[in-house]
């Protein structure tokens, strides 16, 4: 298991830091949002004014418009009477000539007024348009960050979910851990009744004619590997990689291909074959004095209960039954039914 509980911490710590990278981007689009709207505010509240400003502007332009065009239409229209009645109102030449000049620098006065009152008008209509096209822009702008908002969280919302799906996973695990350990606590009682009966079976045996004694296969005493595969978990306490607190591992595990040679640690008889919980289809070996070999999660079984093996026979196949996350081979060495370290009886210590 513990290739599967490193690929959940591996996969729950991107899937959280892949959320803390989102929330983070929400947050930085949220104050984005903001600024845009108060940016869009900003820009409506402008365009109402010049908006207000403009029909003033054009009232007054309108009148003054009307006002000096007509003024200025009069003046063309009695260009010749005016110039009577100014001649008849001047006492002399040089009066005429007064009154003609002031005529004209009126009506120069009202086309300077009519230009000027043009320009304002123009200058207006493109802060108009100036405005209107900052705010389509920062309206825009809004909409797209708004998108880009929904995106975020969605792709949040999915992490979330993986998280959820992870800390069930998480859940399963423990139980799983759990199931085993209450397993390997019962199986302790399982091979003390199993070593009970053999030797119970043994000793009637032996009482027999020595003609009709059956010659049991006995231990070397010395162990060898159950499998040619690398181990990938060994033995005692440790802290639990998903889980975060100490859980105790009863043997060896075997990083073995499924379908892989599964043989007899040392000779012995079989007390055990057959389906054992959270350990699948299993096969325990007696070999003696107590030693008992476990072989657990296997995909196949060659030995039955009772048979006699020798060291070397191969007994099993490598599987995943039971408990397991993935191919492996879960071996145990147990004296008097209580799990101790493989090192000892392979020669490692």
């Amino acid at each position: 298991m513990v290739q599967e509980h490193n690929r959940l911490t591996n996969l729950q710590q991107e899937a959280q830091k892949y959320l803390g990278g989102l929330n983070q981007n929400l947050q930085t689009t949220n104050g984005q949002i903001k600024d845009s709207e108060a940016r869009l505010k900003s820009a409506t509240e402008r365009l109402q004014q010049l908006e207000a400003d403009l029909v003033v502007a054009e009232r007054s332009y309108q009148e003054r418009q009307a006002a000096t065009v007509a003024r200025l239409r009069y003046l063309q229209r009695s260009s010749a009477s005016q110039g009577l009645a100014v001649l008849l109102q001047s006492h002399n030449l040089s009066d005429f000539n007064s009154h003609r000049h002031q005529l004209k620098l009126v009506y120069q006065a009202d086309q300077q007024i009519l230009a000027k009152l043009a320009t304002q008008g123009n200058l207006l209509i493109r802060q108009k348009t100036e405005v209107e096209t900052q705010k389509n822009l920062m309206a825009l702008i809004r909409e797209q960050l708004l998108v880009q908002k929904a995106d975020y969280q969605n792709q949040a919302q999915s992490q979330v979910e993986l998280i959820s799906r992870l800390n069930s996973d998480r859940l399963a695990l423990e139980a799983a851990q759990n199931q085993l350990e209450k397993d390997s606590q019962n199986l302790t009682v399982l091979i003390q009744q199993k070593i009970a009966e053999q030797q119970a079976k043994e000793a009637k045996e032996a009482a027999q004619t020595k003609a009709n004694r059956k010659i049991w296969v006995r231990a070397t005493g010395i162990f060898a590997f159950p499998s040619d595969a690398p181990t990938s978990s060994p033995f005692g306490w440790r802290i639990h990689p998903i889980l975060g607190y100490r859980r105790f591992h009863a043997g060896w595990d075997f990083a073995g291909s499924y379908g892989s040679t599964i043989r007899a640690a040392d000779s012995g008889t079989v007390i055990f074959a057959g389906w054992y919980g959270g350990y699948g289809k299993a096969v325990i070996i007696s070999h003696g004095k107590g030693i008992t070999t476990l072989y657990g999660h296997t995909s196949e079984l060659y030995v039955t209960e009772g048979q006699s093996v020798q060291k070397g026979l191969v007994i099993a196949a490598v599987g995943f039954t039971g408990l397991s996350t993935g191919p492996h081979l879960h071996f145990e060495v147990r004296r008097n039914g209580t799990p101790v370290d493989p090192a000892n009886y392979l020669g490692l210590l």
